[in-house]
């Protein structure tokens, strides 16, 4: 039976920036060889499935590494590593969409890219929604669309909605 563990031998820190910080680690693994992994280490986020009048909130909005514009569902790092989770779950749903909500599920997590990335994205499902007002980010820029639940699902098989996140919540919030 393999035991299934890396030990960290050696880390050296690559680049520390606004959101990231790039690690080079040494690991042993249980042969005793020695590997180099790299690692990201990211503050975690959250992602919400919204739900009014039977449609899905989603923003569109441009990113940058894929030169693309993604259909993607609200979403965000927590301001910091102490943040409640929920309370990043209310921010991001106000700042994005301008909605608030009455009724919060908590649904788990999901890791974002565990090959290199510390990223963990915590999933809420959100109902009982009122407009209050969206107030973007100083550099966000994204359109808001509600979209029926049934196109979401063939938006999903079709390859339109393929953001990893909003797939997994979409999943978990309405199809287990």
């Amino acid at each position: 039976m393999s035991i299934l563990s890396e030990k960290k031998t050696a880390s050296t820190e690559i680049y520390k920036g606004k959101i990231v910080t790039l690690k080079r680690d040494t690991a042993e693994l249980e042969n005793g060889k020695q590997v180099i992994r790299e690692v990201v280490e990211h503050f975690d986020g959250v992602v919400i499935a919204a739900e009014i009048n039977g449609k899905i909130i989603f923003v569109k909005q441009f990113r940058y590494p894929l030169q693309e514009v993604l259909y993607e569902l609200p979403a965000g790092k927590l301001d910091s590593e102490k943040e409640d989770v929920l309370s990043a779950a209310k921010r991001e749903l106000e700042e994005e969409t301008g909605y608030v909500s009455q009724n919060w599920k908590n649904l788990g997590y999901v890791w974002s890219s565990p090959g290199f990335c510390t990223e963990r994205i915590y999933i809420f499902k959100a109902s009982g929604l009122s407009f209050k007002g969206q107030h973007l980010d100083e550099d966000e820029f994204l359109d808001v669309e509600l979209i029926e639940k049934d196109k979401v699902f063939d938006m999903i098989k079709q390859g339109v909605i393929n953001d990893a996140k909003s797939v997994a919540a979409v999943m978990k919030a309405y199809k287990l």
